[in-house]
């Protein structure tokens, strides 16, 4: 009986840890600080890219020069008319260097929750324009035209 009732204890332990191994990050909206609801997400692209991503917080697709190519493509249409054909600023910042209006964009979990649920001023929600594997691609493409110092560049670390 003792046996039984220590195998079934372990059996449950071991459920609980590896649940807790692949749990997934909380997004939140930069300026609420409520949950981000990803069901409204724009669908398409990589849902496996994707859950890396929620499991980690780090972008898959970094240093994928295919990825940044296709981020690069779609920066130009969403992106380029208020911060510039390469990421230099106009009405919105500049996304190259070391200065982030949102000091957690420094990581890409900060990076993508701008982009999802948007911030103050004119910085809008992207979900119903861009499916969330279009963001990371678009991340992944702002990362790779970073110029500012490497030690500063969190989403490395």
């Amino acid at each position: 009986m003792k046996r039984k009732k220590l195998l079934a204890i372990s059996a449950i332990s071991l459920a609980l840890l590896s649940s807790a191994a692949v749990a997934e990050i909380t997004f939140r909206n930069v300026i609420t600080g409520d949950p981000l609801d990803m069901s409204v997400a724009k669908q398409g692209g990589n849902p496996e890219a994707f859950k890396q991503f929620k499991e980690t917080g780090k972008n898959p697709y970094n240093g994928d020069k295919v990825a940044i190519q296709k981020g690069h493509d779609l920066f130009m249409p969403a992106c380029s008319g208020c911060h510039g054909h390469e990421a230099e600023g106009k009405l919105g910042p500049g996304l190259a260097d070391d200065y982030w209006t949102y000091p957690a964009n420094a990581k890409d979990q900060g990076l993508f929750e701008v982009l999802f649920g948007g911030a103050n001023g004119m910085m809008g929600p992207q979900y119903l324009s861009l499916s969330t594997d279009e963001m990371l691609l678009i991340m992944s493409w702002i990362r790779d035209i970073y110029k500012g110092d490497p030690k500063k560049a969190k989403w490395l670390k």
